[in-house]
């Protein structure tokens, strides 16, 4: 049976793995949130299915759903997802899900962060978050893997990337903000993340794309290709929305070296030319104490915020002038993946994209 680990994955030799390491299977969580997604989340989750589809192509997908919603998500889904029941405040199981850990023997674990809804009461998305919460352990307790609780310190999977050999990049913005872990020094934080996924090095670039919604998560900026190789989002068009972080998160990494002392080799990654805006806001319930979404409003969109899976990359497009740009880039970058284009602007809608609404699990 599952149990509760009282230490830390790199005291006992587990590491997370990078995402471009073999996978066992990928979560994600149904949306049906009505103060986050239009219409009750119907067009959010034909996207969810899509994606769902496309992963599973290189992957066993597990979609977790709200009992309320079991039946319609088994009956929209295809057989080969499997459906399990769990229950959750939204779908946004890159943050509110466990961060896996494997050994060398191929044991595998789960790293279950404080949960906090992106900063709590000081500026979190939604109140309250307990079902959420719960998420990584239920998750665990599924798969009967033994897990981490770390007690006292708020993270989203969403706000960082690692290489498997010791590096990982976050942002300042983000992991310093007031809402996660105020009490803690950078330093400290630091010490965190080195014990619980098992670090040498963390590159700290300034800010993120969306202050308002996770703080600035890096999946939005930044990923790794390959130890060694990381893409940023890049703009030259000094008007952009996206302009000063891009700038700024190309220069820290064009400088940084990893754990292993290698200076990084940095892809360019185009951003979508126009903003992803919402639309059918109207179709948004109002809950006091959630973020309001607001018609024309825009949607943070980045093509950095992939899902990257056994030999396969599944792609977030906007209908932009730039989704094509994008595709070609990320085929440049990743000769020998097949990369799969889906429809996302519905998963941007309510703030995110498909890295964030999926979470791997590593093979053991």
């Amino acid at each position: 049976m599952a149990k509760r680990i009282d230490s830390t994955p790199k005291a006992d030799g587990y590491r997370m793995p990078g995402e471009y390491e073999p996978q066992e299977k990928m979560w994600m969580l149904w949306p049906e949130r009505p103060d986050n997604w239009r219409n009750g989340g119907k067009p959010a989750q034909k996207a969810f299915i899509k994606i769902a589809e496309a992963y599973s192509r290189f992957v066993p997908v597990t979609m977790g759903v709200n009992s309320g919603q079991y039946a319609n998500a088994r009956n929209m889904l295809p057989p080969e997802v499997r459906v399990v029941e769990i229950s959750n405040d939204d779908s946004w199981i890159r943050d509110c899900g466990p961060s896996f850990v494997i050994n060398d023997k191929g044991d595998v674990r789960g790293v279950d962060w404080d949960f906090n809804a992106w900063g709590g009461l000081v500026d979190g998305l939604y109140f309250p978050w307990d079902q959420d919460e719960l998420v990584a352990r239920k998750v665990c307790e599924i798969e009967n893997i033994d897990s981490y609780k770390v007690a006292g310190f708020v993270m989203e999977g969403g706000s960082f990337h690692v290489d498997g050999e010791g590096t990982l990049i976050t942002t300042e913005m983000c992991l310093l903000s007031e809402g996660r872990n105020p009490h803690l020094s950078k330093e400290e934080i630091e010490q965190y993340l080195k014990d619980y996924l098992n670090l040498e090095k963390i590159i700290w670039l300034p800010d993120g794309i969306d202050p308002e919604e996770t703080n600035g998560h890096v999946d939005d900026v930044a990923c790794f290709a390959r130890p060694g190789e990381v893409i940023c989002i890049y703009t030259e068009d000094e008007d952009h929305p996206y302009y000063d972080a891009a700038q700024k998160a190309y220069k820290v990494l064009s400088e940084a070296t990893d754990a292993k002392g290698r200076k990084l080799k940095v892809h360019k990654l185009a951003v979508p030319k126009e903003m992803v805006r919402i639309t059918g806001a109207d179709g948004i319930d109002y809950v006091e104490g959630t973020m309001p979404r607001e018609e024309g409003e825009m949607a943070i969109a980045s093509y950095l915020n992939f899902g990257l899976v056994n030999g396969g990359i599944i792609f977030p497009q906007f209908g932009d002038e730039h989704d094509e740009l994008a595709m070609e880039q990320i085929k440049a970058i990743f000769p020998d993946y097949e990369v799969v284009g889906v429809r996302s602007e519905e998963v941007a809608y309510g703030g995110g994209n498909i890295h964030c609404i999926s979470q791997q699990q590593p093979k053991g």
